[in-house]
């Protein structure tokens, strides 16, 4: 005869079935986890199968010709056929091609010298210069690898008892690596830790305020005080900007003096565009903590913002590198635009003006958020 107490114990099969539909249940009606369990995987894979490249193509390319030659028509036909070039325009000028290089418009500027067919034909190894990008390093060194082949490839037919793959070149290839000539990593990723941190932070803490007065009981308090939606979100959100802005003077300090990365712009404009970024990623998490109903739900969809966000936006894989589709989505994220401004200003020195073009789509990504938040806002006080 069986104690009670082991009878206790014993496992019943349908009191554990019942818990079980009860959860498959639970989840039917949280539409947005049992949304986040399909769609974290599905688009993880269509980042990580059809987006990210290691190997980037299709650089955007501009030349600078002294003179236009069949020969030289035939090395720049050769690189863009290569399929790591886009040649997206043909300069007349060096300040034309420094400024292109600056904005980063251009991955690359290839100059040929004068007299470029004349010393080719000759034999003489004319110079051509090939001024890369390098404040990612990584997006330049695959197509840098190809440019000595090439030159043997194409002027070989034309240059009787020369073989193509003899051990010297044709022509004298100089490559000067700007922003980053040592090709040194943290150069790119130091810099880029700003934006991840922040948009991670800054998103998941305010996307939990609200919620949090929600499942507190204290929401209602909220309401009934005489704040208007815009005071109550720009009041949650103050305090978060000043933890952001130490949280970037620690990354600053530590990227200086540990790092030894190169701060060549203005400070102060530095963190004038770390501001807008900041903003940004708090009225999205104010808009997240509207929308959930719970923490979990808060930080779910907090999570399913960062991760594109890291993977689409250049901090971990090339952005030149990814197909058009994705530089699409990615130019919609607000990481990949201050990822460029934050390089552009430390690594370049860039000013103002040469940035806006990346400054105006957070200051739009600002406008957008801040509405849909209202917006949602104003429905959860009725």
């Amino acid at each position: 005869m069986s104690s009670p107490r082991l009878h206790l114990h014993r496992m019943n099969w349908q009191r554990w079935l019942g818990i079980v539909i009860k959860e498959f249940i639970q989840l039917k009606r949280d539409r947005l986890t049992f949304g986040m369990i399909l769609g974290i995987p599905i688009v993880l894979l269509l980042i990580f199968g059809f987006a990210l490249n290691s190997d980037p193509k299709h650089l955007p390319t501009v030349v600078l010709l002294h003179e236009s030659t069949p020969l030289t028509r035939d090395y720049v036909a050769a690189m863009q056929h290569s399929g790591y070039f886009d040649m997206i325009a043909t300069v007349s000028t060096e300040e034309e091609a420094d400024r292109l290089l600056d904005e980063g418009e251009v991955q690359f500027v290839v100059s040929f010298p004068p007299d470029f067919q004349r010393a080719l034909v000759r034999g003489e190894h004319p110079a051509v210069l090939v001024q890369a990008d390098a404040s990612d390093p990584v997006a330049a060194s695959g197509a840098l690898g190809v440019l000595n082949r090439i030159g043997n490839e194409i002027f070989a037919p034309d240059l009787p008892g020369f073989h193509p793959q003899a051990p010297t070149s044709l022509i004298d290839l100089r490559v000067h690596k700007r922003y980053n000539p040592e090709g040194i990593t943290a150069y790119n990723i130091v810099p880029g830790l700003i934006g991840v941190i922040l948009t991670m932070t800054m998103v998941l803490m305010t996307g939990l305020a609200m919620t949090r007065e929600r499942e507190r009981g204290t929401f209602e308090n909220l309401l009934a005080t005489p704040a208007t939606p815009l005071e109550v979100m720009s009041g949650k959100i103050i305090p978060y900007i000043l933890i952001g802005l130490i949280q970037v003077t620690v990354i600053l300090l530590a990227a200086r003096f540990i790092f030894h990365v190169p701060m060549v712009g203005s400070l102060l404009l530095l963190y004038g565009v770390v501001l807008v970024f900041i903003c940004a990623n708090l009225t999205l998490g104010i808009t997240f903590s509207s929308i959930a109903q719970n923490q979990l739900q808060a930080m779910q969809m907090t999570y399913f913002f960062f991760l594109p966000s890291m993977l689409l936006s250049g901090f971990m894989f090339p952005f030149r590198g990814m197909p058009q589709w994705a530089q699409y989505v990615g130019n919609c994220l607000p990481l990949t635009h201050f990822l460029q401004l934050v390089r552009g200003i430390l690594l370049k020195g860039n000013t103002a003006g040469m940035l806006f073009h990346h400054i105006w789509p957070l200051l739009l990504f600002i406008v957008v958020v801040l509405g849909i938040g209202l917006k949602t806002f104003r429905r959860t006080l009725d």
